[in-house]
């Protein structure tokens, strides 16, 4: 299979309190230059430097502090590409964790080649926005329930907010429609076509029409 294009190893952060599993997927991942550090309790993974990981791999059912907890506070924290892998097949868990900010969710038991795949076409995305591993330039700011753009508060709905606020913690990474109305906290119309209206008022108060990309087929992302 295809290497990552990259000069150094790619650091990945397993939270996963199964060490055979862990260890398996460890070995497997080796083999494509992704050096993993697993830990088994979620405490010590959370403490364990997130910032200096390219990916978090997180299991749900974990000794103390469950997996939506963790990715919870990681999403609150760090800009990080989060893949959940769980035996936990309820759709509950599986919708939970996607809209706390997880980029997806692999369910147990799976071959590692999928898992392989699914880490080289997110952190891709990832490499994509964040222009070649450049920490993005910070045009916005989101404090309490304000958004500020180039240091002026903006006038949103909260609608307007939620989903703008969705597009700024993942940006220059697309979010499909799909996404952005399951992760919203208070749409609960489920009409795409209402989202295109909420992006083009956000658009227009941004004052540039070409902030908030549309990719074609898939959703919207904030450049």
């Amino acid at each position: 299979m295809e290497k990552i294009p990259t000069p150094k190893p790619v650091k990945i952060l397993m939270i996963e309190d199964d060490p055979e599993f862990a260890e398996l997927l460890t070995e497997y991942l080796a083999r494509f230059n992704m050096q993993v550090t697993n830990y088994e309790d979620p405490f010590l993974g959370v403490s364990a430097g997130v910032q200096n990981y390219d990916l978090l791999l997180l299991d749900l059912t974990l000794p103390g502090m469950d997996g939506l907890e963790v990715c919870e506070e990681v999403v609150r924290k760090y800009n990080i590409p989060i893949i959940i892998s769980s035996a936990r097949s309820d759709i509950e868990d599986k919708v939970k964790s996607l809209e706390l900010g997880a980029d997806d969710y692999l369910p147990k038991p799976y071959d590692p080649k999928e898992l392989y795949a699914r880490i080289v076409s997110l952190l891709r995305r990832y490499q994509k926005g964040a222009a070649a591993g450049q920490e993005p330039v910070s045009e916005y700011e989101i404090k309490g329930d304000t958004i500020y753009h180039h240091g002026q508060p903006l006038h949103l709905t909260p609608a307007e907010f939620d989903i703008l606020s969705q597009l700024i913690r993942k940006q220059g990474i697309t979010l499909s429609r799909e996404q952005l109305i399951n992760q919203s906290t208070v749409m609960s119309d489920s009409s795409q076509k209402s989202l295109d209206v909420i992006i083009s008022k956000i658009r227009s108060k941004l004052g540039d029409p070409k902030s908030i990309q549309a990719v074609r087929g898939v959703g919207y992302k904030l450049v």
